[in-house]
């Protein structure tokens, strides 16, 4: 590093995001680092001439009273613009943070700053390439940097000078064949930090040392200790007694509380795998359910010398059961585990298909940009799964490309999927998902046959597990996007690569490839012409039937003629050969090959797979008998054909369960647990979907009531009838009882509707009456991002309020500070029209059975249990589940859901004497 270079870590906050709309900077910090320590640091409270907006008091805790006496940034330009002289501008976001100092420099009189600038953003992603977020909070909580006060500027200014140092220290830790390559490509990047990656590049060379951490495969340096088993086969006695398991827990844990149902379950599942019996056990919130399963079947892995499997729907619970619960385990057992992770195929990095994308010289940004996340992460990896690798859009497409698929030819290199294969033979016990046990069935090479006992956790979702397993999606936008990734002979995409590639050598000849680029543009216009003619059917049939632009048909209600579907198949066969004939060419001489030619043969193999399997799921859903099956459309009529699809789902998954779990049954215990299992009134609801007999007993541990000594339920009797009153009273009267709500438990609140449609007018009601702006409002649908990325940003704000649907709320945990209460708007059941339910209705009425009591009304229940799970967490929780569905009192089966609440207070009061009780209880 040259020793004059000089950084400036800065950081702004400000009114707004738009200097241009008269926002204006409310504090600035700016700490001055060279040869990698810090110098100095300069801090100013700046008035920004107006008041300071609520949220962003709310958000970076500076009130108008902080500022009030400080001068405003004119009085600081000066002194600022020198301080930044002959340094390179580093920021949390550069581009804002500079672009706003940039309008206040000019505001102030003062020329444009001229300088480098590098973005911690941009380096923290690439480095840190697993991150959860890259928010400043989530990386410092990440990299153990002290950050007390998020959102004030001396303090994250000083947080980004450690992230900086942090970045400094990862890169001069990577194998120089990894810095060599991630330079290459860093002059793509849109800040200037190719040149910390040509510094740290010239001190590795001249200090050259093997990397014990990393081997070589090919061209790439990887995370070494894949292999490692522990080779610990000694026997674990099983603690029989309740002083023998809490004596064993104690030690390890000196906080340990015993709870008498986690011992329980304890011992149910001991003897469930020693008597090779099923059993299910439906564990409350609080009992401790994780180690409650994981200490008797790793006792038991050891004791028999015999693998135990874990089966789990979300990856939340994996990591959860891997990173916390495991170590917890270990350390009462006082011995390692052999735990194994494995994934379906798909989930792994294909390396020689990483390296053919890497020879290819036209790169987008994303892809630049994702390559050098991977280089850092394959370091990192010991299990080369891609879903650990936080990217961006684009660079999920590029994900895509480079996942592990079935192949008959032996991997030439290291690979990570077939290592996981290797590592689960020497487990004690492995880690899957619902989705990989389902899969065994069809898997050439089942995976699963040395398998002594299963634990299904989260087992109410393996019957979602096993319709998403079986559905098939047809798609109008997706097979317009590899239509248009192949390309013809005049567009600039994939076959014109092809065509330069294979013509020379004469590999394939001119007529050939005419007669493909034929064929692929008759294909084409025939695709286009049956889907066009499909619609304009669709669109008559549907006339007046529904006032929405968005419309659901089952394929059974509408009458389309099988020829055109039936031509697009044999056209598309007729390519395929055509397509897979054209790349023998190739394969006759592939030494002859240049890396360019071998990544645009690569790609072509990647299409034409894409294409056999887009064909497939043609001929399934529109070519096919649909027995068992329930087939429907959705499209908005705004946007057709873009917005057509077509799913195809099956209305009964209990044969389908049965058949995958047939020779499970026979070799191993299968202990099946989840905290909702039962429903008041139909025990049997769950179980029998998951084809369990009726003779094996379901069992339930409840946490003591002093668990739930901090919650209330409260249902609000004088809210409207839904029935008796216009859609827009009843919003309002929603809205109305929402705002009053937050604002007397003052946010961390989780509001659950049944319809987007009512959730998004609500929240536009309340954005319009203004009287929740002093709150941050996610909103499943409204706010961008995933479902994980609305939780953690609502996890930043103690005034903060959260709207989702019934879809939100399942498989998805709260992390963090717990609820201060959970409203239901409305019982959860579903929408008779959503066509899944739809489907399973039909099917049970066709059976003479009433879909309401056995479908619609445990589902809800269901959910209405998951509901109030979300909201006590421990049992210095105190939270308030409160329902404005008056449908719980008035109708005969409110009680049933009633019942499913945990022995708590259950208040019936209206809102004004709601808002008395909550005022009271709060204080």
């Amino acid at each position: 590093m040259m020793e004059s270079q000089k950084y400036a870590i800065v950081d702004l906050e400000t009114t707004g995001h738009s200097p241009a709309n008269g926002d204006r900077m409310i504090q600035i910090a700016i700490v001055i680092m060279k040869d990698w320590e810090i110098e100095r640091t300069y801090t100013k409270f700046i008035n920004p001439g107006k008041a300071i907006p609520s949220f962003i008091q709310d958000l970076t805790h500076i009130t108008n009273e902080d500022v009030k006496d400080s001068l405003p940034f004119e009085e600081h330009a000066d002194y600022i613009y020198e301080l930044l002289a002959d340094c390179v501008f580093v920021a949390h976001n550069a581009d804002f943070d500079l672009s706003f100092l940039q309008a206040e420099f000019k505001r102030a009189g003062l020329p444009k700053w001229h300088g480098k600038k590098m973005d911690t953003v941009e380096l923290a992603k690439i480095l840190f390439p697993t991150s959860l977020g890259f928010k400043l909070g989530d990386l410092a909580a990440d990299l153990n940097i002290e950050l007390a006060n998020a959102h004030r500027a001396d303090d994250d200014a000083r947080a980004t000078a450690e992230l900086f140092i942090c970045c400094w220290k990862e890169l001069l830790s990577l194998p120089q064949l990894t810095l060599e390559q991630m330079h290459k490509r860093s002059f793509r990047l849109k800040s200037n930090i190719s040149q910390l990656f040509f510094e740290a590049l010239q001190i590795k060379r001249q200090h050259v040392t093997g990397n014990e951490n990393v081997h070589y495969y090919r061209n790439f340096a990887i995370c070494n200790g894949r292999n490692k088993h522990d080779n610990a086969s000694e026997t674990i006695d099983y603690p029989q007694t309740v002083t023998d398991k809490t004596s064993l827990m104690t030690k390890a844990l000196p906080n340990f509380e015993e709870r008498p149902a986690q011992f329980k379950m304890m011992d149910t599942i001991w003897q469930a795998l020693h008597e090779q019996k099923e059993c299910v056990i439906e564990a409350s919130t609080g009992i401790g359910k994780t180690a409650g399963y994981l200490l008797p079947a790793i006792v038991y892995a050891r004791t028999v010398h015999k693998k135990i499997a874990i089966s789990t729907y979300t990856s939340y619970l994996q990591e959860q059961l891997v990173e916390e619960e495991l170590p917890k385990i270990e350390k009462i057992l006082g011995t390692k585990v052999n735990l194994c992770v494995l994934k379906g195929m798909q989930h792994y990095i294909d390396l020689e298909r990483f390296e053919q994308c890497m020879a290819y010289a036209d790169e987008s940004y994303d892809d630049t940009f994702t390559i050098l996340q991977i280089l850092v992460w394959l370091t990192k990896t010991e299990t080369g799964v891609l879903s650990e690798l936080n990217v961006s859009g684009g660079g999920q497409l590029f994900l895509e490309k480079i996942r592990k698929i079935p192949n008959d030819k032996p991997s030439k290199s290291f690979d990570f999927y077939e290592q996981a294969l290797k590592n689960s033979a020497f487990a004690d016990c492995i880690v899957t998902n619902h989705a990989m046990v389902l899969s065994d069935l069809v898997r050439q090479t089942p995976i699963f046959t040395q398998i002594d006992g299963w634990i299904i956790d989260e087992a109410h979702q393996f019957i979602q597990a096993a319709m998403q397993q079986d559905e098939i999606v047809f798609s109008y936008t997706q097979w317009k996007y590899i239509f248009g990734q192949i390309g013809t002979m005049e567009d600039t995409a994939l076959y014109q690569l092809f065509c330069e590639a294979a013509k020379k050598k004469q590999r394939v000849s001119m007529q050939s490839l005419q007669r493909l680029d034929a064929q692929f543009i008759r294909l084409q216009r025939t695709f286009d012409e049956t889907i066009q003619r499909a619609v304009q059917n669709l669109q008559q049939q549907k006339k007046g039937k529904q006032a929405s632009s968005k419309c659901t048909l089952f394929l059974e209600d509408v009458t389309l003629a099988k020829e055109p579907f039936l031509q697009v198949s044999k056209l598309t066969q007729q390519w395929l050969d055509l397509a897979t004939e054209a790349a023998k060419g190739f394969e006759n001489n592939i030494e002859q090959l240049d890396k360019n030619d071998v990544y645009v043969l690569s790609e072509w193999h990647y299409w034409i797979r894409e294409m056999k399997i887009k064909i497939a799921e043609w001929e399934e859903i529109f070519l096919s008998a649909q027995d068992g099956n329930s087939v429907w459309l959705e499209f908005d009529v705004r946007s057709v054909p873009g917005s057509l699809h077509v799913f195809k789902k099956p209305a009964n998954v209990t044969p389908i369960i049965e058949q995958v779990l047939a020779p499970l049954r026979k070799q191993a215990s299968i202990v099946w647990t989840s905290g909702t299992l039962t429903v008041p009134g139909n025990e049997r609801f769950v179980t029998r979907q998951l084809g369990i007999s009726d003779s094996v007993e379901v069992m339930k541990l409840q946490a003591p009531p002093t668990y739930y000594a901090g919650a209330k339920a409260f249902i609000v009797t004088d809210m409207p009838d839904i029935q008796h009153v216009s859609q827009e009273e009843y919003i309002e009267a929603v809205a109305h009882a929402i705002t009053r709500t937050v604002r007397m438990t003052e946010g961390r609140c989780f509001v659950l509707f049944t319809a987007q449609d009512m959730l998004r007018k609500t929240v536009e009601l309340i954005q319009d009456s203004e009287l929740l702006d002093d709150y941050m409002l996610f909103a499943q649908g409204v706010t961008g991002g995933s479902r994980m990325r609305i939780l953690k940003s609502f996890q930043k704000f103690s005034h903060a309020v959260l709207f989702g649907t019934n879809s939100f709320w399942e498989g998805v945990d709260v992390p963090g500070d717990a609820l201060a209460s959970v409203i239901v708007v409305r019982l959860p059941f579903s929408s008779p029209e959503e066509p899944v339910f739809k489907a399973r209705a039909k099917h049970l009425m066709a059976q003479g059975r009433n879909s309401f009591t056995e479908l619609s009304l445990p589902e809800a229940i269901m959910r209405f249990k998951q509901g109030f799970g979300r909201l006590i967490r421990s049992s210095q929780d105190k939270g308030a589940f409160i329902v404005l569905d008056r449908r719980i009192t008035s109708k005969s089966y409110g009680k049933e859901f009633i019942k499913a609440l945990p022995p708590i207070d259950v208040k019936k009061l209206q809102l004004p004497e709601l808002l008395k009780e909550l005022n009271h209880w709060k204080k």
